[in-house]
């Protein structure tokens, strides 16, 4: 870094969504080092992401709450985040698969984005996710996140015309990262959705230079060999996020330092007292817990699965609503299994048995 270069930085202060950008000399660096101890405050230099600072912990893969109409009910969401913060998530990821990203319009993605910035009000680090057939529209989305000052975006690849190579991904995405050059961006790899098959090791190896803002990978995938790869390449350089809640244990052991899944939604505490336990090397107990895991989600899995969570969740107390189509939701009969099955797990056993008595 030289002392003509000129650093830029965007500052937001908690409870208001817009930021606002600040440059000065390079050389007066240390001041950025003073400020960056702000709870609120972005940084960057030109081109370049001065926060290389990698997520840790439990990340939510968000839900979007609708009313009985399917319209939005925004009003879910402040209750939600606040649930989440105390079940001990230290993230939130938005629109993306669990929250129905891709059945919402644009206009509809950024109100639930802007919703849980102003809920999470600074407490934790909000990723959007952009990703959509359209590039335009996932510029616009993009831009919208830097605009409300989210930490950093991430998309998916366009899945109706299939990507062919990983040179193609890295010019599709580097046009989304572009439209957001202030914001770190992740790569979300999900290839039982998008239908892409593409070497995600070779695109991370080629696309920093062609997206100077890529900082990682969101990988929910099941190829742990293939995780570790991306994690040791050009040597550690790269946040590579896991996405696979029934494997977190396995990733742990790979390197993994966090995790966003939609299951946080349900049992965040069971994946943190995982984690503690694999931190502390009792593997006996990790992998105990892990088994508690694979169990309630393969119950969950013998529904549609995102409204099974939401089912579960309106139990809980959180009334989200349910999934738009194409994903139908539970009929009567099949929650009231769904309930019966997982009050026999060895998780949600004590959980909804007191939840059933708060109710009487």
């Amino acid at each position: 870094m030289n002392s003509r270069q000129t650093i830029r930085f965007r500052i937001r202060f908690p409870g208001h969504l817009r930021t606002s950008i600040c440059q000065f000399s390079a050389r007066d660096y240390w001041r950025i080092e003073y400020l960056k101890a702000g709870p609120s405050l972005e940084y960057n230099l030109r081109n370049h992401t001065l926060n290389t600072q990698k997520l840790t912990g439990l990340i939510a893969a968000t839900y979007t709450p609708f009313h009985a109409d399917g319209s939005l009910a925004l009003s879910q969401i402040g209750p939600m985040v606040e649930y989440l913060l105390n079940s001990g998530v230290q993230g939130l990821y938005v629109c993306g698969s669990t929250g129905e990203g891709m059945s919402l319009t644009t206009a509809e993605r950024k109100e639930v984005a802007a919703a849980y910035m102003n809920a999470a009000d600074g407490r934790v680090p909000v990723l959007v996710q952009v990703g959509h057939n359209s590039l335009e529209d996932a510029k616009s989305l993009a831009a919208h996140a830097q605009e409300i000052g989210v930490a950093a975006i991430s998309a998916t690849c366009p899945s109706y015309f299939k990507i062919d190579s990983a040179a193609t991904l890295a010019t599709s995405m580097a046009q989304i990262a572009a439209a957001a050059p202030e914001l770190p961006f992740y790569y979300y790899h999900i290839p039982s959705l998008t239908g892409s098959s593409i070497d995600i090791a070779q695109f991370m190896r080629m696309a920093g230079d062609s997206i100077p803002n890529l900082v990682g990978l969101k990988y929910t995938d099941t190829k742990l060999f293939e995780f570790q790869e991306c994690q040791a390449i050009d040597g550690g350089r790269y946040d590579i996020v896991w996405g696979a809640d029934e494997m977190l244990l396995g990733a742990l052991a790979s390197g993994a330092q966090a995790a966003i899944g939609s299951t946080y939604n349900v049992a965040a505490p069971l994946y943190a007292n995982l984690i503690a336990a694999f931190e502390a090397n009792d593997l006996p107990l990790a992998r105990k817990l892990q088994l508690q895991s694979i169990e309630f989600i393969r119950i969950m899995g013998r529904f549609p699965f995102h409204s099974a969570t939401k089912e579960l969740l309106r139990a809980l107390g959180h009334n989200l609503g349910t999934c738009r189509l194409p994903q139908r939701g539970l009929t009567q009969d099949e929650t009231n299994a769904l309930l019966d099955q997982l009050s026999t797990s060895a998780y949600f056993s004590p959980i909804l048995a007191q939840t059933a008595r708060a109710e009487v």
